[in-house]
């Protein structure tokens, strides 16, 4: 096994562009790649560029009818098929869409293999995550789901046992779909709850079916879960589900849009915290997959600015053995690069200034609390079904 990080980067994959308008700016993925620079995280780590992902790859989770429509409208965007969730408000048509999408989905199926293949231990593509695109439609901003392609390579290559953990704000509704049924995933999902966001899915009694029943888990979060809670239920759920499934590999999915200032979502996390549960899937990493193999991927984050840059280079650093200290300032190269691109102020610091803590699950719940009533929901429905106590 490698002892260095390989970070997944192409270029090309800011061209995932749905338009001046939409929440999804790819310039997060260019400012991220800016501080990474800025730090000199990529000297620390492996700068490797995949393959865009081919017809094959895709269909490990994509039905070929929906492959076909995603090049038409690639080729002809102003006739993309709604039918297939192409070319609507979330998901509009480009020029090239289906070229940046496979290559996108090809970075982190690239990870997937060189980490089953001990070329690296952990590998990072922050351009993915895009976890909401189901076997045959694109969903919430998500073409190709890039994680689900990653998880179904890993299996194609050998892999019996692989556990999957999203903190996303929005549920890993098309991760968990492609899975539902297979023992050999382990879906884990915590998000904000699905009465008050997209895709409104996620319940705690979502917990798989058939062979693959109690491989999915879901903790739906109170709007308004601040750091100490996201990281209690976090450390109340995760940590005892990958002790008990013991995965080959984990795959982690670090959606920035947690954070106080997103605009599209309703949780109140600090980038503090962020970077703590980044820690903590690494350290579990370590501890329960095997050589420590860890798949790390972005997914949303609409501060594209503020937020998300600091936010994924933290899980570059993470990554690379080479944590970036919170209280570090950030270079004024790259503030004066944010200034070029969007005549936005950058951030000084790579802190909010918080200090996370959380009360460990173990030293007792209170029943009247939302937020000990989300993870307990939680454990109820699926804990049982693996054999372990709520």
């Amino acid at each position: 096994m490698s002892g260095r990080a390989q970070l997944m980067w192409d270029d090309a994959v800011t061209g995932y562009d749905f338009g001046d308008s939409h929440p999804m700016d790819p310039v997060r993925l260019a400012l991220t790649m800016g501080l990474v620079r800025a730090f000199g995280l990529d000297r620390a780590v492996d700068v490797v560029a995949a393959k865009p992902a081919g017809e094959s790859t895709l269909r490990l989770v994509h039905r070929s009818d929906y492959v076909a429509a995603v090049r038409a409208a690639s080729a002809d965007p102003a006739h993309a098929d709604q039918n297939y969730g192409l070319g609507t408000v979330d998901d509009p048509a480009f020029a090239g869409m289906h070229e940046v999408s496979s290559l996108i989905a090809g970075q982190s199926v690239g990870a997937a293999e060189a980490v089953w293949r001990g070329r690296t231990g952990h590998a990072v593509n922050f351009s993915g995550g895009l976890h909401h695109a189901m076997p045959g439609s694109a969903s919430g901003f998500c073409i190709y789901n890039d994680p689900a392609l990653a998880i179904a390579r890993l299996l194609e290559l050998g892999a019996e046992r692989v556990a999957y953990v999203d903190v996303d704000v929005h549920h890993g509704d098309g991760v968990q779909a492609a899975f539902w049924e297979d023992p050999r995933v382990l879906t884990v999902s915590l998000h904000e709850h699905p009465r008050t966001l997209f895709p409104q899915t996620g319940w705690p009694e979502e917990t798989g079916a058939g062979a693959g029943e109690g491989g999915a888990v879901n903790v739906a979060l109170p709007a308004g879960t601040g750091d100490a809670g996201w990281l209690r239920a976090f450390h109340a759920v995760v940590p005892e589900l990958l002790a008990d499934f013991r995965p080959q590999v984990l795959v982690t999915q670090h959606g920035a849009d947690t954070h106080f200032e997103d605009p599209l979502a309703h949780l109140a996390v600090s980038l503090d915290a962020q970077r703590a549960v980044m820690a903590a899937c690494h350290d579990l990493a370590h501890e329960y997959a095997d050589e420590g193999r860890w798949v790390a991927l972005g997914g949303g984050g609409y501060a594209v600015v503020d937020v998300v840059p600091r936010s994924w280079t933290h899980l570059v650093g993470i990554a690379a053995h080479a944590p970036v200290d919170p209280e570090s300032v950030i270079p004024s190269s790259w503030r004066d690069e944010v200034y070029a691109r969007t005549r936005q102020l950058g951030p000084a610091r790579m802190t909010d200034g918080r200090t996370p803590s959380w009360k460990p699950w173990d030293e007792g719940y209170d029943p009247a609390d939302r937020l000990d009533q989300a993870v307990l929901a939680s454990r109820r429905a699926a804990f049982p079904l693996r054999g372990l106590l709520t």
